[in-house]
């Protein structure tokens, strides 16, 4: 960051923003304004170059072509990496989450690089999609409460011995490969399937992010009641027979 001002990049929305993953942007820039920062957001379109002194690259989740079109232009732009070389923070979902990946099998039924910003790689599962709410704990290492968000993804991602699963899941299938995790992450580059938006049901990841962008252990506090009562809300539902 410079001058206090948190530079936020939301890449592609025209692209990859199903379920309302453009919400995770609003969430982030809402409350780093909430603690005093300026914040200057940039929704980069897919015909648009990435900047690479953002602090912090948000990236949601699309359908097959998208993701493959968006993939593309990733690569071709090259930009992220640069990014991410400097220090920025990656936030990733479902598409996006695939697309950082090694590779993924696109519509076309071929295998797909990625970016290899996460040591992942995803096959398309043979059975019933994974689809619903999703209950998990994720990694202690992080400091934070259980995950609530909503899946609907036919990949099957699994990890590599330098990806850390972002979570482990109580309810729901998560990466879709029968371990039990969710989502992956290293040092800076996050990746999960939970749309919900998945920022909005939960803000502490939300100032997990504006904290690592920071290079801060603690954010002042603001009021979360309403987030609290979505959380609430949407963990007793993903609780309740089915």
């Amino acid at each position: 960051m410079s001058d206090n001002q948190l530079r936020l990049v939301w890449i592609y929305p025209d692209l990859l923003s199903t379920y309302g993953d453009q919400g995770n942007a609003l969430v982030v820039e809402r409350r780093a304004r909430q603690r005093g920062l300026d914040v200057a957001r940039l929704d980069v379109r897919s015909d648009q170059p990435i900047p690479t002194s953002g602090d912090i690259y948000l990236i949601g989740g699309g359908e097959d072509r998208p993701q493959r079109l968006a993939a593309e232009r990733l690569r071709r732009d090259g930009h992220l990496y640069r990014a991410v070389e400097n220090g920025a923070i990656v936030f990733s979902v479902c598409a996006g989450y695939q697309i950082l990946g090694h590779d993924f099998i696109n519509d076309l039924g071929q295998r797909e690089p990625g970016l290899g910003l996460l040591d992942v790689t995803t096959v398309r599962g043979d059975g019933e999609r994974c689809v619903g709410d999703v209950l998990a704990d994720i990694d202690p290492r992080l400091g934070l409460p259980p995950l609530t968000g909503f899946e609907n993804h036919q990949g099957h991602t699994r990890l590599g011995p330098t990806a850390r699963p972002f979570a482990q899941v109580r309810l729901g299938r998560g990466n879709g490969t029968g371990d039990g995790t969710e989502g992956a992450y290293n040092d800076t580059v996050f990746g999960t399937y939970m749309h919900g938006p998945v920022l909005a049901r939960n803000p502490q990841i939300a100032d997990l992010l504006l904290k690592l962008a920071l290079d801060v252990n603690a954010l002042p506090p603001i009021d979360d009641h309403w987030y609290e009562a979505l959380r609430n809300e949407r963990i007793a539902a993903a609780q309740q027979p089915a």
